[in-house]
């Protein structure tokens, strides 16, 4: 039996409008619980400016274990079309060894799953498309791996392609979900709708579990701000909801995987029921 593997799961901290005691809770629950990772899947910063980088890049920096960095659609240069054609990465070189890094644990691996792109053929461009590129280079990484080794892979945007009522969510996200589920992935973890999750959903390869973060930002929506604690044993993975309001993880995670964010919790309006998600049209995120 292999010891258990403590990683913490953080996701779209927007630095910018970051919530500053969600982040210090963090920062206490990091050096009291010390985690084998911090696995941040995307979201850094809120219209990616250089001083919301600056800041994200000197908050992750200063944590002292691995740590790898997803992309989110929030990272990619929003006011510099050139720059997002051109370089759209140059803004993480102060921690670029850390994005979209393979991390290699006692008898896990860490392999990342790009979602993000430069441009899509619609509009607005902020939901996911996995690429045939970007698949073919986590399938490759997981290929890779010695046998025996288990494996969670990390991505912004939840592979859901479709919502309940149709709308196109992350193109390509039905046969990504069917190529890691050829490959046993333990689970795939993401962000990007600003609530948790912990759903599974069935593929003609067998089952995939999807693992969603929540904000760590003031950007709340259904729920406060969290993070996942997620401990990795022999029997797959327990995940704990981790929030400074204590509100239990059943009641923090939704039961299904909504288009980008839901709309924000007004103040006092109470933390969703257990598995609800508010039947409002979400805004564009």
């Amino acid at each position: 039996m292999t010891e258990p593997l403590l990683l913490f799961h953080l996701s779209d901290l927007h630095f910018g409008l970051e919530d500053r005691a969600a982040l210090a809770f963090v920062e206490a629950e990091i050096a009291r619980c010390r985690p084998s990772a911090l696995l941040i899947t995307g979201d850094l910063t809120m219209r990616a400016r250089h001083r919301e980088f600056r800041a994200a890049c000197e908050w992750i920096s200063a944590r002292e274990l691995p740590v790898t960095v997803e992309v989110g659609n929030h990272d990619m240069p929003y006011f510099n079309l050139v720059e997002r054609f051109t370089d759209p990465y140059r803004r993480f070189r102060a921690i670029e060894a850390l994005v979209e890094r393979e991390l290699h644990l006692p008898g896990l691996a860490i392999v990342p799953l790009k979602t993000v792109t430069r441009a899509q053929w619609r509009f607005p461009w902020d939901n996911g498309w996995v690429t045939d590129k970007a698949l073919a280079e986590c399938c490759r990484a997981l290929d890779s791996l010695p046998a025996g080794t288990r494996a969670i892979v990390t991505a912004h945007h939840p592979l859901i392609e479709y919502d309940p009522v149709g709308r196109h969510l992350t193109i390509g996200g039905v046969r990504a979900m069917e190529a890691l589920a050829k490959r046993n992935v333990l689970a795939i973890l993401t962000g990007h709708v600003h609530d948790a999750f912990d759903l599974t959903r069935e593929t003609p390869a067998g089952p995939l579990r999807m693992i969603g973060a929540g904000t760590l930002s003031k950007r709340i929506r259904s729920t406060p701000p969290s993070f996942n604690a997620l401990t990795v044993t022999d029997a797959g993975i327990d995940v704990h909801v981790r929030n400074f309001e204590n509100v239990p993880t059943p009641d923090m995670q939704i039961a299904e995987v909504p288009e980008n964010a839901l709309p924000p919790r007004k103040p006092g309006e109470p933390v969703a029921p257990v598995g609800q998600v508010p039947a409002v049209d979400p805004p564009v995120h």
